[in-house]
């Protein structure tokens, strides 16, 4: 007898074509690629301008795009969301391009006997998010989104759960384990961003105690755990001036908590800060801790700006008062180390600078392209021919933030090391912002220099 599908899965018979793999293997993982598209969508809604004067906007606007565009097609009812393609177990028994993938691509969904409040949270913000981004390029396409938004924000909260609880072929990869209240307030805020609407606001205060947004100190940031990017929003708003005089108590715990995790990562708190690899690297987990680096130099430079247009130069922290200044020479010192400055002397970014990961743990990296040969690559035959391969990958991910080094700044380049080799989506999305923003200074201080200089005189 044929084994019954459970209500949570579905053969491929839909069109969920697009989207994002997470890494450097072929499953769509929902909430990863809705925090990448989130954090895209961030760095465009902060920094837009400078990614525009770096010649990239069109290139940020595509890649959000094809982020969207799949959420679309995978929420096909107000309360159905398709949260995975393809599973982890099965994926990992082959190493292929992804023209010979043979590997399943049964998708899973959510709806509302099997909720997931996280991925369809997530997803809301996601979509809210990069609505800001097409307001003015794009407002059908922007209207669009929001609708989308707004029925997923209401789908994460009416029918409350764990996604991995639904789908558990999730679990082993990426389990939510902060729970799915961080993923409501997130999503409740840029709800409120995109529309105004002071009923999202009032959601957030609210809940803010019984969520954990105004309960909990943080010291990471990541697909995970949204908490710190939660306070900061909420902190931005009070900042602005934006919050009611009703709902200021609130928001000040909101920001209490935001600036724990600001002088948690500049070592200024008494009892915890974020510990730091002997070369300077913010250093919170060995699996793939460059996520937590790049999405910390993101939430510094953006508090340090929201601290200058609030005309606040410092904050106070447990260990002395800090300024925007501060906060940007962190992010910058994360960046750098990024790049190279590091006792490694090693750029975690692929294809930058003239020492790079050359074994990145990634399927379509290590084989052969297929436009060089279209001879179909087997499932076992890629660990054969490709995986154990002593060689550098014959292409490079370019733009790829692999995982990184350890506690000790050391790092080994080798393909079966994946906590430290493989890229994913959500390491680099963070870094756009910080890259434009610090592009733009870079440029502006080139610029004070070269005026300042006295132009030679001729004889």
């Amino acid at each position: 007898m044929a084994r019954p599908l459970w209500p949570h899965r579905w053969p491929s018979t839909r069109n969920l074509v697009g989207g994002y793999y997470d890494a450097g293997d072929h499953v769509k993982f929902g909430l990863p690629m809705a925090f990448t598209i989130t954090m895209l969508s961030w760095s465009v809604i902060e920094y837009g301008d400078e990614i525009a004067a770096a010649g990239e906007y069109h290139h940020a606007l595509e890649a959000i795009k094809w982020g969207t565009d799949y959420f679309i097609k995978a929420h096909t009812h107000p309360y159905v969301l398709w949260v995975e393609v393809g599973d982890g177990d099965t994926d990992h028994y082959c190493w292929q391009r992804p023209e010979d993938m043979t590997t399943s691509r049964q998708a899973y969904k959510i709806d509302t006997e099997n909720p997931g409040s996280d991925v369809a949270g997530e997803t809301a913000a996601a979509m809210a998010a990069a609505s800001i981004v097409f307001q003015k390029s794009n407002p059908h396409y922007s209207h669009l989104l929001l609708h989308h938004a707004q029925q997923l924000f209401e789908f994460a909260d009416k029918y409350r759960g764990r996604y991995d609880s639904s789908v558990r072929e999730a679990k082993r990869y990426y389990p939510s384990w902060s729970g799915y209240e961080d993923e409501l307030l997130w999503a409740a805020l840029w709800l409120h961003r995109a529309t105004g609407k002071g009923a999202y606001l009032e959601y957030v205060v609210e809940n803010g105690h019984g969520f954990g947004g105004t309960g909990w100190e943080m010291a990471e940031f990541s697909w995970d755990v949204k908490y710190a990017g939660v306070q900061i929003l909420a902190a931005k708003l009070l900042m602005e001036g934006s919050v009611p005089e009703s709902q200021r108590q609130a928001a000040e715990r909101y920001r209490s908590k935001a600036e724990y995790y600001v002088c948690a990562c500049l070592n200024e708190n008494n009892d915890s800060n974020v510990h730091r690899t002997p070369g300077g690297m913010l250093f919170v987990r060995q699996w793939n801790n460059m996520q937590y680096v790049s999405s910390a130099a993101f939430l510094l430079s953006v508090y340090s700006d929201h601290l200058i247009k609030a005309a606040q130069r410092e904050l106070q922290c447990p260990g002395g008062a800090v300024g925007p200044q501060d906060l940007v020479a962190l992010a910058k010192s994360q960046v750098d180390y990024i790049l190279g400055a590091n006792p490694m002397r090693t750029s975690y970014l692929v294809g930058y600078g003239r020492k790079y990961p050359m074994k990145v743990h990634h399927r379509g990296s290590s084989i052969v392209s297929y436009k060089r040969s279209k001879g179909f690559i087997g499932c076992m035959q890629g660990y054969y021919d490709w995986y154990g391969r002593r060689g550098p990958n014959p292409n490079v991910v370019t733009g790829a933030l692999v995982g990184g080094p350890d506690s000790r700044d050391k790092f080994r380049d080798q393909r079966g090391n994946y906590m430290q080799t493989e890229a994913c989506t959500y390491n680099t999305a963070p870094l756009v912002g910080v890259f434009a923003k610090l592009h733009r200074s870079s440029d502006q201080q080139i610029q004070i220099q070269e005026m300042s200089t006295p132009a030679a005189s001729s004889s």
